[in-house]
């Protein structure tokens, strides 16, 4: 089965059809984060979502941790699923999951070392999805994602082998190194950023070369 494929940073409508029209089932769009590439605004995220079309659906990246500000959040945005990109305390997935039955939840978890599996087979009993990236969120300026490095995929494989729930892989892909990813990981979903674009922007050339890698490893 073909991974699903989420293109994050979008950061406008025209990069919102661009992505869609090369093969994108998802759309990450970023709000307020300590740093990271492809920031907007909430009333932008909102505009982009509710402009989606059936079929794709919509991310939003959020920073908060406490379940009051992430509600808050998405109330604001209206997407379809919330990625919270920080730790949260596990008692505010419930609050969560009451205050927004539809909207699916997603944990990032920042693989850094074996300790990273725990975590992520803890986490995945409250949430939809995992996603794997390469931040550092104990640096003075934390990283929670965006990075453009590729992390430990012996560790994400492992994860992805036991997790419950299925798993995003993200962190530094592109289209040179996508079929080695999936060989050694085999995520439910990729997640990419940097590795599409050209000085900030979304590349089409670049995105034309990910999804023809990835069919062909198919």
């Amino acid at each position: 089965m073909s991974p699903r494929v989420k293109i994050c940073c979008i950061s406008s409508q025209d990069e919102a059809k661009v992505a869609i029209t090369a093969g994108a089932a998802a759309l990450g769009l970023v709000g307020h984060m300590p740093s990271g590439p492809g920031i907007i605004s909430d009333d932008l995220i909102r505009d982009i979502a509710l402009k989606i079309p059936p079929g794709v659906t919509s991310f939003l990246l959020t920073s908060e941790t406490d379940p009051e500000e992430i509600i808050r959040h998405h109330e604001k945005t209206r997407t379809h699923t919330i990625q919270l990109v920080d730790d949260i305390p596990d008692e505010a997935y419930g609050m969560l999951r009451s205050a927004m039955p539809s909207i699916r939840l997603v944990q990032v978890i920042h693989v850094r070392d074996m300790d990273s599996l725990d975590e992520a087979l803890r986490k995945a009993a409250y949430v939809d999805a995992l996603l794997l990236d390469s931040g550092n969120p104990n640096l003075p300026v934390r990283e929670l994602g965006g990075t453009g490095r590729v992390h430990n995929w012996d560790v994400s494989a492992r994860i992805v082998e036991q997790s419950k729930v299925p798993v995003f892989l993200a962190g530094g892909l592109h289209a040179g190194n996508i079929r080695q990813a999936m060989d050694r990981v085999r995520p439910f979903g990729v997640d990419l950023c940097s590795g599409v674009r050209t000085n900030g922007q979304l590349d089409p050339r670049k995105l034309d070369e990910f999804f023809i890698s990835l069919k062909y490893d198919l």
